[in-house]
């Protein structure tokens, strides 16, 4: 079976300017290359993205724009010999995501169950990396670890899954920081030891 790192896009992997339709304005956050590239060509993890963008049913990007913004991703990571290998969206509006019409929306699991299912992924032994409540809640429902970053919305979700008493398996300063878990975690060292 195969490992994956599942990473949120938007404030985890670059910049986010709210609602990101532009490929123009996509700007890799710092050590993303670096990192995703020790992953995937170091370790062998596929590299998923699972990212809501509810900014198509808000109207303020299309589709198109979303897949021209991670096709702009790629092109960028591919300066560090990396790609994402699938992106998963959900372009459901929050208001209206009820179970009768949206189930992929993160904090459900369903775009990580379903890259599970096409790529052969062992949910035990993968990763989901987020700046979002939603990315720590969509990981524990799926059955893998949650890396939350702090770049992003990952400071002040800190505080929100403090009082809510959910914790990540890990909180990482950025992507870098984040991988140098991974591979501790992987090896069995003892973290924080």
């Amino acid at each position: 079976m195969n490992k994956a790192i599942f990473l949120d896009r938007d404030g985890t992997l670059n910049e986010d300017p709210g609602y990101l339709g532009d490929p123009e304005q996509v700007i890799l956050l710092p050590t993303v290359g670096e990192a995703l590239s020790i992953l995937k060509n170091k370790y062998n993890f596929l590299l998923i993205v699972v990212s809501n963008q509810s900014g198509v049913a808000r109207g303020l990007i299309t589709e198109d724009d979303v897949k021209k913004v991670n096709s702009k991703l790629n092109e960028l990571l591919s300066k560090y010999n990396v790609r994402i290998d699938e992106f998963y969206y959900c372009t459901a509006h929050p208001e209206f995501s009820s179970a009768d019409e949206c189930v992929c929306r993160k904090p459900s699991p369903k775009m990580i169950l379903d890259a599970s299912e096409k790529f052969n992924i062992d949910l035990s032994k993968s990763y989901l990396i987020g700046d979002n409540i939603s990315d720590i809640e969509s990981a524990a429902n799926a059955g893998c670890k949650s890396i939350l970053v702090k770049s992003g919305y990952g400071v002040e979700t800190i505080n929100m899954l403090q009082k809510q008493n959910k914790f990540p398996s890990f909180v990482a300063e950025n992507l870098m920081d984040a991988v140098n878990f991974v591979i501790k975690d992987i090896s069995g060292e003892k973290i924080g030891a």
